[in-house]
């Protein structure tokens, strides 16, 4: 384990009513990005200073993960979530621009009279890998559910080759007919989301499971490599052979 790891937000927008299941907010990453690139995954990223900042004025103990979560949300895909009064898709395009020039986002919410609803991102999962590799993120996951209206994403440019609304099942069909891909997180998550039937089996299964730290470890399995987690935290599929786990 690293104690360099680098505290992130992901978050998981899902949207009821258009199908069978519930549909998520995933983005492919850009091929050109130094973590995951071209991978599927949730918007999310790193917490800033500027989150730190703007966290200390909530009392909220995941303030800054959650500001960061609605923040990068707004900047990979021009969707907002979590925000009073709900503002327009044009405003929401037009704070995205902003982000994307670099203005901070305490800023935009003075600016635009809004004001994060940080109880509306429910804590789901955190996982913090200790695999060696360029970068390790220390990632609390949150849930939130979609605003009122039909949101068009628009994938933010260099960061995300594309933003759709997809269900977890239909991911899941396209990692195993190599038509995409996903890092070891992303897919244990996707087998865990494509299980509930509404928003509120999944904000239930959030509340039924502690937000302990996911590690993955490697252990062999009848003679194989695997990576595995611990079982009793919520996942369907707690093992995957090595040789398989990290293929792009």
């Amino acid at each position: 384990m690293t104690d360099t790891a680098i505290p992130a937000a992901t978050i998981v927008v899902m949207r009821d009513g258009r199908g069978e299941r519930p549909q998520v907010l995933a983005v492919t990453r850009g091929r050109d990005m130094a973590f995951a690139g071209g991978a599927l995954a949730f918007p999310g990223g790193r917490i800033d200073e500027a989150d730190r900042e703007l966290a200390k004025t909530f009392s909220d103990p995941h303030a800054a993960w959650k500001l960061a979560a609605i923040r990068e949300l707004i900047e990979e895909t021009g969707v907002a979530v979590a925000l009073d009064p709900l503002p327009s898709e044009a405003l929401v395009a037009e704070a995205q621009r902003r982000l994307h020039q670099g203005e901070e986002f305490a800023e935009l919410l003075r600016q635009f009279a809004l004001s994060p609803i940080l109880d509306a991102l429910i804590p789901f999962t955190r996982w913090k890998p200790a695999f060696t590799q360029a970068r390790i993120f220390d990632t609390i996951f949150f849930l939130a559910e979609a605003a009122e209206g039909d949101w068009h994403p628009r994938p933010q440019p260099g960061e995300c080759e594309s933003a759709e609304w997809v269900s977890a099942a239909e991911l899941l069909e396209r990692i195993d007919g190599g038509t995409a891909h996903a890092i070891f997180p992303t897919k244990r998550n996707l087998e865990r989301l494509a299980r509930f039937g509404s928003i509120g089996e999944a904000r239930a299964d959030a509340a039924a499971f502690p937000l302990e730290t996911i590690t993955p470890q490697v252990e062999t399995i009848d003679g194989k490599q695997h990576v595995t987690i611990p079982g009793g935290l919520g996942y369907p599929v707690t093992s995957e052979p090595l040789a398989t786990a990290f293929r792009a």
